[in-house]
């Protein structure tokens, strides 16, 4: 019997209890990262649910975002941008402070990096709350791009981070708990 492309993918995800605090089921998605197979079952999946909203450019969120942002991007073709944590960036930046559930954080993009309005998919490893998606959004925005969809590689539905995001637009996960 033949799995479905969730199945083999959720096999690989290792549960970790109690990381990074009591009461957090962590879901580590690094054996997908190590097994080539996997891997590329990922970064194919994700090609083919994305191509259809036909981003210009891939901008990933760091940390994990950079990993699969850039993979996807070499894959469909597309160039690469990242947002990162405050002081990472050379040159003028755009910036943008959002709300955490348990405090705050910043994230910034260089200030050229979408000139020309771009086209922009957001991509990180897993959407959880919402939070930091919807700001990389925001930031996009702010930068000059304009947002046509999010992708990840895994989504935590009880969460409900789906409900912070543009409702006009395509969120695509390949595994969703």
């Amino acid at each position: 019997m033949d799995l479905s492309l969730d199945q083999q993918l959720r096999a690989l995800v290792r549960d970790v209890p109690d990381f990074p605090k009591p009461g957090i089921l962590f879901r580590d998605l690094s054996p997908l990262m190590r097994d080539p197979r996997a891997w590329r079952l990922v970064v194919e999946g994700l090609a083919a649910k994305v191509e259809s909203h036909s981003p210009e450019l891939i901008v990933g969120i760091e940390a994990r975002g950079f990993l699969v942002g850039n993979a996807l991007a070499f894959a469909m073709d597309r160039g690469f941008v990242p947002v990162r944590k405050p002081g990472k960036l050379p040159g003028p930046v755009e910036a943008i402070d959002y709300s955490l559930e348990y405090g705050s954080d910043r994230l910034e993009i260089q200030e050229d990096a979408l000139a020309g309005t771009p086209r922009v998919l957001i991509i990180d490893d897993l959407l959880a709350t919402g939070g930091t998606a919807a700001a990389c959004a925001s930031l996009v925005e702010k930068a000059g791009g304009v947002v046509c969809g999010y992708g990840f590689v895994a989504e935590l539905t009880e969460l409900s981070g789906r409900n912070r995001l543009q409702k006009n637009l395509p969120i695509e996960a390949l595994i969703s708990y």
